[in-house]
């Protein structure tokens, strides 16, 4: 779409698309999950806003700045996704733990809050996807 790579272009498509994914989780949680309170709402909305910049950002390195191994977009979108979530999963292991118990139920398949790391690969993967197609990648976003 755009002739030029940028990376103002792929952070604004990156938090976008990261807000989007954001505002489906605050939405989401008053009917899912009434107990969790507002602060875990607005937490996952500015959680995927931030995520999308993050995974935005690391689109100047095509490859990793030190094993100098080729990290193409497809790769570490998801893997920046899987990390981020990961994380955020041991710091409201609780939370994420009750959410997956309202979604799925007690015997459901989908009740370890460890499935939240996955989701985040597939978010990463779909916002790597939007920035690289509408901002570029490598370094010349960098404007180098």
């Amino acid at each position: 779409m755009f002739t030029r790579p940028s990376m103002v272009t792929r952070i604004a498509v990156g938090k976008t698309v990261g807000f989007f994914f954001g505002l489906i989780g605050f939405l989401m949680m008053p009917y899912m999950l009434p107990e969790a309170g507002q602060m875990l709402a607005w937490g996952f909305l500015l959680w995927y806003t931030t995520l999308g910049a993050i995974v935005a950002i690391f689109g100047v390195f095509d490859f990793h700045p030190i094993l100098r191994l080729p990290m193409p977009w497809w790769f570490r979108a998801p893997l920046l996704g899987a990390w981020m979530n990961f994380v955020l999963t041991l710091l409201i292991y609780d939370q994420l733990a009750a959410f997956g118990l309202a979604l799925f139920g007690a015997e459901g398949v989908f009740t370890s809050p460890f499935w939240f790391v996955a989701e985040g690969a597939v978010v990463g993967l779909v916002i790597g996807f939007a920035a690289t197609r509408l901002g570029g990648e490598g370094p010349e976003t960098a404007g180098r």
